[in-house]
């Protein structure tokens, strides 16, 4: 398996990838906002790392500038979000390897933090913990407590605590926090 940067030419595997992974709906919203974030990533801003098996993209994970309302200042952090492997190709270190590189990748650059939505018995294996730990405020009620998460990386300092505030982009696609189907 190969792990990569994204490149120009990815974008319908990419896309095609989280429609599978996510499946339904949900599938197409989680690409469109692929689609939306990819502008956002620069080479000193932001991630996009695919992994490749036997030519064929198979894994997908992206790392995002949002902000840290901080009672000092506004701090840059990351969000790591989506993050899709083939339905085929899961449970065999594909993710794990994307969110291990992206990490690395993200304390080299000197972020601070990275927040998560999901489930905490996966992310849990990568440092991350309930953001309510280290003094972060989710930036929705519709986030279960447990789910909002984050990793504390080696730029990190203690007076960085405060509210998580989204790019805009994933208010704009409504993909924060959970949607009650029966409201």
């Amino acid at each position: 398996m190969n792990v990569r940067d994204e490149r120009p030419g990815d974008e319908s595997a990419v896309r095609e990838l989280h429609v599978t992974a996510f499946a339904g709906d949900h599938g197409r919203v989680v690409a469109g906002l692929v689609d939306v974030l990819r502008r956002s990533v620069t080479p000193q801003d932001g991630l996009s790392l695919v992994a490749e098996r036997a030519g064929q993209i198979v894994g997908h994970v992206m790392f995002t500038r949002s902000l840290l309302d901080a009672p000092r200042r506004l701090v840059d952090v990351q969000v790591l979000s989506p993050v899709a492997v083939a339905p085929a190709h899961q449970r065999q270190g594909i993710g794990s390897a994307l969110i291990w590189r992206g990490l690395h990748t993200m304390a080299e650059r000197s972020v601070p933090v990275v927040f998560v939505e999901g489930p905490p018995g996966y992310y849990s294996r990568f440092g991350f913990v309930p953001g309510g730990e280290h003094g972060f405020c989710k930036p929705s009620l519709r986030i279960p407590d447990a789910a909002f998460q984050a990793v504390l990386l080696p730029a990190y300092e203690p007076w960085m605590s405060g509210t998580l505030v989204y790019a805009e982009t994933f208010w704009q696609h409504d993909a924060v926090g959970l949607r009650d189907p029966d409201a």
